[in-house]
């Protein structure tokens, strides 16, 4: 085979360097990962077995199995099990660990007895950023995104999933009676096979039923009236796409608008984002240290009680209102077509009416004005295009006030949903693709949280020494 490059005889002797060093360049990555676990101070994260036993068989310092799997998730090796075949064969990772090869279940156990020390970890990481100057954007945007959880759709029951698996099971035992009706009227040798094979499925059915008929009972005892069987904490929550949804997790993240760091991080099992805003706004104030901090977030989001709790703190919050009028839908005037006029404390409507203050009401525990003006509506030209009622009617919030502030601010910045859109959407599409199909691996809220903010640590860390160079960075470790 001549003209093509030429392989090296296997049985041929060959000289590797001596040392494990001579392997690793100046520059690479895995440098970055053994100063930052060096420099930390493992105890105080809360760290187990950092001073060892006196007495026993000696385990493995903290810091090397820290190492493992930061490497690990750095490089999309996420699994304990590979994670041990990589300690064996990767020489970056002999070098990183000084040719330690934990078993996979010592590797799996760390991860499960550290959740908290781990998260520790992500934000300590987070805290250097800081000191480096990197969130100098004022600009941080809030989103949430559906992971996967390690639950099949199948072992997750709502109130419609279990009403319609029960139906199919009805109508599955109906269907296999009706064959074994026609079935005695086959001859007897066909009668018999027949007969012994669907009174199985019917008998199996039935133990299904039963099965279901329990759960159920365990289903209207929980908080939200849903069970999942593999991973009890993982919820049925749904997706973008229309009659679509997943069984997982909701996993929030404020990410900075100058290098698409994440900033701030929370996993969550509630589907919907709109209790999220304030929380997440004080856990990127906290993160960035910054003074002030415009916040925006996307429609999702938009609920008075939260923007509320932002007004008068140091985060300036950006969330456009949903469009869920029905006049609009109906080809009405809406809401957003009538002006409120502080002065007065009126509505001027798209006629030129205005619509007075007259009641005062209690809505899902809010406080609620109501304006209208009969006589005026009775003689307006253009009623149908506003209301088929006898007058027009607007209620108003009495906290309405900050969410018209929030609306000016708004149309004044219009390019500042598609800043959102640019920040946001980079850091989860990114971790989703180093996750793979199946999302996490681990099961419940505080497992998958520790899995979550190992994810987060590794993009950040990518991120930072993409932005910086890995020299700059371990000096700026070494000297924080």
């Amino acid at each position: 085979m001549k003209r093509f490059i030429e392989c090296a005889d296997r049985s041929q002797s060959t000289l590797f360097p001596e040392r494990l060093e001579d392997w690793v360049c100046e520059d690479h990555p895995v440098r970055v990962i053994d100063v930052f676990v060096d420099e930390l101070d493992l105890g105080d994260l809360g760290f187990r077995r950092v001073v060892p036993e006196v007495t026993g068989r000696p385990g493995y310092h903290p810091a090397a199995m820290l190492k493992i799997y930061v490497y690990g998730y750095l490089n999309r090796i996420q699994s304990s099990r590979r994670l041990e075949v990589e300690s064996q064969r990767n020489v970056e990772l002999m070098w990183l660990t000084r040719r330690l090869a934990p078993d996979f279940k010592t590797i799996a156990d760390f991860r499960k007895d550290n959740g908290k020390a781990i998260r520790s970890v992500c934000t300590q990481f987070v805290a250097l950023c800081r000191q480096l100057d990197l969130f100098a954007g004022s600009i941080v945007a809030i989103d949430g995104s559906k992971f996967k959880a390690v639950n099949r759709r199948d072992k997750n029951f709502t109130s419609a999933k279990m009403k319609r698996r029960m139906e199919q099971i009805d109508e599955s035992i109906g269907r296999y009676l009706s064959q074994l009706d026609s079935a005695d009227r086959q001859e007897p040798s066909v009668r018999e096979s027949k007969t012994v094979r669907l009174g199985d499925k019917i008998s199996k059915l039935k133990e299904e039923m039963q099965r279901l008929k329990e759960l159920e009972s365990e289903r209207l005892e929980a908080p939200d009236k849903q069970i999942s069987e593999t991973d009890p904490d993982a919820r049925s929550m749904a997706t973008s796409g229309r009659g679509s949804g997943i069984v997982g997790y909701n996993v929030q993240a404020a990410v900075d608008s100058e290098y698409h760091l994440i900033v701030a991080h929370e996993v969550t099992n509630v589907g919907s984002d709109r209790e999220q805003l304030s929380a997440m706004a004080e856990m990127a104030l906290e993160g960035t240290g910054a003074d002030k901090l415009e916040v925006v977030a996307d429609r999702g989001y938009y609920k008075g009680e939260e923007i509320l709790a932002c007004d008068g703190t140091d985060a300036t919050v950006y969330v456009p209102k949903p469009l869920t009028s029905g006049s609009k839908a109906e080809g009405r005037y809406g809401k957003q077509d009538f002006r409120y006029l502080a002065e007065t404390d009126e509505y001027l409507c798209p006629g030129g009416e205005q619509l007075v203050r007259h009641s005062m009401g209690k809505e899902d525990g809010r406080t609620l004005h109501g304006y209208w003006n009969t006589a005026a509506c009775k003689r307006c030209s253009i009623k149908p295009l506003c209301t088929p009622a006898k007058e027009r009617r607007i209620k108003r919030w009495e906290h309405e006030a900050v969410l018209d502030a929030m609306q000016r601010r708004l149309d004044q910045n219009p390019d500042i949903m598609a800043v959102r859109r640019e920040t946001v959407e980079h850091p989860f599409g990114t971790i989703k693709a180093w996750m793979g199909a199946t999302h996490f691996l681990t099961k419940t809220l505080d497992r998958v949280g520790t899995e979550m903010a190992l994810h987060v640590l590794a993009y950040n860390l990518k991120r930072v020494i993409n932005i910086i160079g890995v020299r700059p960075l371990i000096q700026a470790m070494q000297a924080a």
